[in-house]
């Protein structure tokens, strides 16, 4: 059949909405021949949301049930097939536990769209998840459970021992208009900060920060309220009132700090202590260095030692993907190179002798291994799949793709 070939030309991935005006027998059709290529037929059955042919559901369910069946186009298959109660058993059985990945989440997402109660604790556990498709996915299945049961029958299955069940009990009493302040005060860091993300009354916050039942309580309050006013002059004065607390680390001196607050903190992850947050905004942000200048300084500095520097590359351009707060000038023969931060003046290389003497003078501050040392305790960067705390040259010298 041509015509969803034609309007998926070879090595496409997106969906073109022409295919919507298509006839759904012809999608069908297309989608459940397995000769065609399968993201030609996951975008068939994307477009046949909501207008599946009664004649094609049988052969459609049967490419959904076939294990050997590509995970994308059995995704796609869910999502428009999965209101039928006909599914439950399959999806419940116990062949079901090998699923992983995106398939897998599809499967609880849609055992919630049909009102199983058994698949809460997964549901609750996917919608906690620091990864985009995964809550997605749990929040989708838990607003359908509580579509077909009711939210009183959902939350009798639901405890409040877990973080994960705690999130979604915050999450439906701020659906219900309820306050959520209450959990800015939860020992769990990925609660609290979740509460902060719904808290929508300036009052009630300003209350919860006067009651606040530990430090962290307050700040949690406090960055939210920033959130809602913008007012930094409200902010540093509660700051001052919480008695301005932070996080101390050892060998993290003014300037270093300085630095990396104001790169880090406005973007770290939910379970980083709030006492970063609030600094970086209550404090001044560093001045920006000249990154231009301060590679042609640091250029300068290599040549007059000799080194025969190349010219800089950023981070992103030397690994050809990402971005970072670095670039890479190298030297010499071989793979010796330095890198220069655009956080300020400072540089690094895993050798030290003539770069390190030849950036010091030139006013740069020289970090090696000993610098991985020093971890920036309570502020978790994503790095590669992680969000831990980092080492102050992994933050300074930063790369991700």
């Amino acid at each position: 059949m041509r015509y969803p070939q034609a309007l998926l030309p070879p090595g496409a991935t997106r969906i073109d909405p022409e295919l919507s005006a298509l006839a759904p027998d012809a999608l069908a059709r297309y989608a459940a021949d397995t000769a065609n290529p399968w993201f030609r037929r996951r975008a068939c059955v994307v477009a046949l949301d909501g207008r599946v042919p009664e004649a094609h559901v049988a052969a459609l369910l049967a490419r959904l049930r076939d294990d050997e069946e590509t995970g994308g186009v059995r995704q796609a298959l869910l999502a428009v097939l999965g209101d039928r109660d006909e599914l439950l058993p399959w999806l419940t059985h116990e062949d079901r536990r090998h699923e992983r990945g995106r398939t897998a989440d599809a499967i609880l997402a849609t055992r919630g769209r049909l009102g199983d109660l058994t698949a809460v604790t997964g549901l609750t556990t996917l919608a906690a998840s620091p990864w985009h498709h995964e809550r997605m996915a749990g929040e989708a299945g838990l607003d359908g459970l509580v579509a077909r049961r009711g939210i009183g029958a959902v939350l009798n299955e639901v405890g409040d021992g877990r973080p994960e069940d705690r999130v979604f009990r915050v999450r439906m009493a701020a659906r219900a208009g309820e306050d959520v302040t209450y959990a800015l005060a939860d020992p769990d860091r990925t609660v609290a900060h979740f509460a902060q993300s719904l808290a929508d009354d300036p009052a009630r916050l300003r209350a919860r920060i006067d009651e606040a039942p530990t430090a962290e309580a307050g700040l949690w309050a406090a960055y939210a309220l920033h959130r809602l006013t913008g007012d930094a002059d409200e902010t540093r004065e509660i700051d001052h009132r919480l008695g301005r607390p932070r996080v101390e680390v050892p060998g993290l001196d003014e300037g270093l700090r300085a630095a990396i607050v104001h790169e880090y903190a406005p973007r770290c992850q939910r379970q980083s202590d709030p006492r970063w947050r609030v600094e970086a905004l209550c404090t001044e942000p560093p001045a920006r260095p000249d990154v231009d200048e301060q590679l042609r300084r640091a250029t300068a500095a290599l040549s007059a030692a000799g080194l025969a520097p190349r010219t800089p590359v950023s981070a992103g351009d030397h690994y050809r993907q990402g971005g970072g707060t670095y670039y890479r000038i190298a030297y010499g023969e071989a793979d010796s190179a330095v890198l220069i931060s655009t956080l300020g003046p400072f540089a690094s290389g895993r050798r030290g002798g003539s770069p390190r003497a030849a950036l010091e003078s030139a006013g740069f501050r020289w970090f090696d291994d000993s610098a991985e040392d020093v971890t920036v305790t309570g502020l978790c960067v994503y790095h590669f799949g992680d969000r831990v705390p980092l080492d102050v040259r992994t933050l300074l010298f930063y790369w991700q793709d």
